[in-house]
């Protein structure tokens, strides 16, 4: 694993923020006229947020060298694979609350501003857990294990996820603060009523897909710490990965549900990470006798796994499909 927070710069995280902050001014730009995203400008949009990390990787290998543009590309692989999972979720919660679709892009936006602070937060705080000592990737690592148990449990349920957003403890405590209005006006998040300021249904959605971040962030920081130490590796994985969200869900939405095997995929991924996190925590106790996995083995686990799920998922998508014939 690199150590490049030691050369990542004041002015190297001030550029970073700073192009962030101007391609989320973009988002804003281009969600403020609320309308229907079509396919070939989702498409157009998400090639644009694949190209971003991809030529920032090469920047990374020109500057820093191999290990940390390795160490980059494999987080983001990570980061965008649970990302998918994280769409599927706000997928239900959109329909559970009625969007209309003009409106969907503002919500992910939203959404994607709430995860990247989180993000941000916890980044911050696993980076303080790791100078404490070794043991935080004992406990990253055990965190991981724990998360792919259930993820591969809830799996093989093979239950359809359903969102009751009248059982949410956030909107139902949105709901006791402050009256809610039936229905949706623009892109507004409270409107006045009788002299009163009221919310709308579009600022419970926005509430409930916070929420569901923070639970992402949980198991995601500590997912691309799996992959490096570096801070400022994290949150590049990161802010990339959730950039292309909101054109991806539109890309995706058709086909989200028919990815069926993903979650056995994300939870192979989650349970090597953290085998590898516990691993590394051993060898950094026993050098000589426990190995630590290299990054590009980790890349190439990561991909082969995604990839299979998906062919699995298009064979059974066919044998069900023959089924019904």
């Amino acid at each position: 694993m690199s150590h490049l927070s030691t050369i990542a710069s004041p002015q190297l995280w001030a550029i970073t923020i700073a192009v962030l902050l101007a391609l989320l001014a973009a988002d804003f730009a281009i969600t403020h006229r609320p309308h229907d995203v079509k396919m070939r400008e989702a498409v157009g949009w998400s090639l644009f947020y694949l190209a971003l990390p991809a030529a920032f990787g090469v920047i990374l290998w020109q500057v820093y060298g191999r290990q940390p543009a390795m160490e980059f590309y494999t987080g983001w692989v990570v980061e965008k694979s649970l990302s998918v999972d994280n769409l599927f979720v706000f997928m239900l919660l959109l329909a559970a609350f009625a969007i209309p679709p003009e409106l969907a892009q503002r919500v992910l936006l939203y959404g994607i501003i709430g995860a990247l602070v989180l993000r941000a937060i916890f980044i911050a705080a696993g980076a303080a857990v790791l100078q404490t000592g070794a043991w935080a990737f004992l406990l990253f690592g055990a965190a991981l294990l724990a998360t792919a148990v259930k993820v591969m449990r809830d799996a093989a349920r093979d239950e359809d996820y359903q969102v009751d957003i009248n059982t949410m403890r956030s909107v139902r405590l949105l709901r006791r603060l402050m009256p809610v209005t039936s229905s949706y006006d623009g892109g507004r998040l409270t409107v006045r009523v009788d002299g009163r300021r009221a919310l709308t249904p579009l600022a419970l959605v926005v509430v409930a897909v916070f929420v569901t971040d923070l639970v992402f962030a949980v198991d995601s920081v500590p997912a691309v710490y799996g992959v490096t130490e570096d801070p400022y590796l994290v949150f590049a994985t990161n802010m990339f990965a959730l950039l292309g969200l909101r054109a991806l869900y539109f890309v995706l939405r058709n086909v989200l549900g028919k990815l069926r095997h993903l979650d056995y995929g994300l939870a192979v991924i989650l349970a090597f990470i953290g085998v590898k996190l516990v691993l590394h925590w051993a060898h950094k106790l026993w050098p000589s006798s426990v190995p630590d996995i290299p990054t590009e083995l980790s890349l190439a686990v990561i991909a082969v796994t995604l990839a299979t799920v998906t062919v699995t998922s298009l064979v059974a998508n066919r044998r069900e499909a023959r089924s019904l014939v």
